[in-house]
């Protein structure tokens, strides 16, 4: 963590003038979520300067010292400068687009082209600077958005063992929920959402192949977007596999990370009859009171076949009143509803990705210019610094892919066959249930961590969007023994501006979700 401190150092030199000590304005501008700080900015009542000062100074704060929460895992030098330049643009001719002057953390697999390492968390790649802005980069920058730093995420995404402990990387440490801080952030965007719930940034990108971003999301009380595969492009992020992999927005709130999806949805992509429209969709703030039928209309299906369905009593209640609020918002919900989940779809999954991987890892590898450039060279480096690098836990799912014979494989052959009759059948139930869209618990409780026995994921729903590559959407619930647990919205390709709605709905009828309090543990 070294490299993270001397980063913030090096922001702080280059400064010329620290904006005035407002402790209450500071505390009001941390609290505030994007729409509503966007909505200042514009109105001049604060600068993107000062908002970027309050964030960097939470980083200070919360990051390493305080709960140490190891969320961010670098600070971009670059990151007041580009905030002052944003004031100047604004005041000369306006702004730039939507996020003008908001900052963001990005997750550390994505390429940015400037100080900052693009390390997938691994020493192993600490000083990889990539050549180019990802595609999503280079659309948060010409929307507005400061880049304020890197977020700390599971090693190589949470592809590297069997047994990994989700938000731990050798780069940045242990990263940890906010909620309760002996807790999982789950992964492997842990810290994008564990930054957001602090409040460590408004916004944060993560990216997904199963999981990656609604379960972190669900687990630290912020919502998450898992987008339609190839919505957001794909390219200058490390790969795990392109079939499934892509980026998404994390946030407070529903409206705030459809406000990022916007932004970094790739132009044309979208069929306009599922198009965003600003009169109607959550880009306004959605009824306080949450009253009304606001899904007069809306079948929604009710996975009972999820991964680890029964497992959680206090969940399973839990799911039960969430239920009850959609009906009372005027859902009809059709129940049960089977999707087809089991051992099979799960085996064929790891068989694709780690064929694709395989492939992938080395073509992305091969444009490093100060690191591995192979798997095989990304093996070697790790049992070389084994003591750095493993010690929590090995690489056995590097060295499985390894053993892969390429994308042409029999075995790889068959296991893309079977998810597509996955597919086959899951869009088979949209249409002759005429849903608009599955609901089900998006996991379990944060499990204790604990590197001697790896994660402990009780209850999962994220392999049904991860493997048909439809979108998910996770909104915050309710918190179960001060622990945060989330409701899941997954709906048919190109429906984010739908589930937003349905999302929107039911989060205005939960309420205010509480913030994190930063507990040591909690029991059980």
């Amino acid at each position: 963590m070294k490299r993270w401190a001397l980063g913030f150092a090096l922001i702080c030199g280059a400064c010329t003038a620290k904006p005035p000590a407002n402790i209450a304005l500071d505390a009001e501008i941390a609290a505030l979520d994007a729409v509503d700080l966007e909505a200042r900015l514009v109105s001049g009542e604060l600068s993107a300067e000062r908002v970027t000062w309050v964030f960097l100074g939470r980083i200070e704060s919360l990051n390493e010292a305080g709960p140490a929460l190891h969320a961010v895992v670098e600070v971009n030098p670059d990151a007041l400068t580009i905030a002052r330049e944003l004031d100047r643009r604004r005041a000369k001719s306006g702004p730039v687009g939507p996020l003008h002057g908001l900052p963001i953390l990005i997750k550390a697999n994505i390429d940015t082209a400037d100080g900052m390492a693009t390390s997938a968390g691994s020493v192993a790649l600490a000083r990889h600077r990539a050549a180019a802005d990802a595609p999503v980069v280079a659309q948060l920058r010409a929307a507005g958005a400061v880049i304020l730093g890197k977020a700390n995420l599971s090693e190589w995404a949470n592809f590297r063992s069997t047994r990994s402990t989700s938000g731990w990387s050798s780069l940045g440490g242990q990263a940890r929920n906010p909620y309760v801080l002996d807790r999982s952030p789950c992964g492997s965007s842990s810290g994008s959402a564990a930054a957001v719930a602090a409040a460590l940034a408004p916004l944060a990108i993560g990216t997904e192949t199963d999981g990656s971003i609604v379960c972190p999301s669900a687990i630290n009380g912020v919502a998450g977007i898992k987008p339609t595969l190839g919505l957001v492009s794909g390219r200058g992020i490390v790969p795990i596999a392109r079939s499934q992999d892509t980026a998404g927005p994390i946030a407070r709130n529903v409206r705030d990370a459809a406000l990022l999806l916007r932004a970094i949805e790739e132009p044309g992509k979208r069929p306009e009859a599922h198009a965003w429209q600003a009169s109607s969709r959550p880009i306004a703030t959605p009824s306080a009171s949450g009253n009304g039928h606001r899904l007069a209309g809306v079948r929604l299906g009710v996975v009972r076949d999820y991964s680890g369905a029964g497992k959680d009593r206090a969940l399973d209640e839990a799911f039960g009143r969430w239920l009850e609020q959609l009906r009372a918002l005027g859902a009809e919900l059709v129940d049960p509803i089977g999707t087809g989940l089991g051992d099979a779809v799960e085996s064929a999954e790891l068989t694709v990705l780690l064929h694709e991987f395989r492939v992938q890892i080395d073509e992305y590898l091969r444009d490093v210019r100060d690191g591995p450039r192979s798997l095989e060279e990304v093996v070697a480096f790790d049992l070389a610094h084994k003591d750095v690098v493993m010690p929590l836990f090995g690489q056995d799912l590097f060295l499985a892919a390894l053993k892969t014979t390429g994308l042409d494989a029999p075995a790889y052959l068959d296991a893309i066959a079977s998810l597509a009759g996955f597919r086959e059948q899951l869009a088979t139930t949209f249409a002759t249930q005429r849903l608009a869209a599955l609901v089900a618990p998006v996991a379990s409780r944060a499990w204790r961590i604990n590197p001697e026995v790896g994660d402990r994921i009780g209850v999962g729903s994220s392999t049904i969007a991860a493997v048909s590559g439809y979108p998910s959407i996770a909104v915050p619930a309710e918190l179960l023994d001060e622990l945060p647990v989330g409701l899941a919205f997954v709906g048919p390709p190109w429906t984010e501006p739908e589930l937003t709605d349905m999302a929107s709905a039911f989060e205005a009828a939960r309420g205010v979700f509480a913030p994190p309090r930063y507990l040591a543990t909690v029991g059980n």
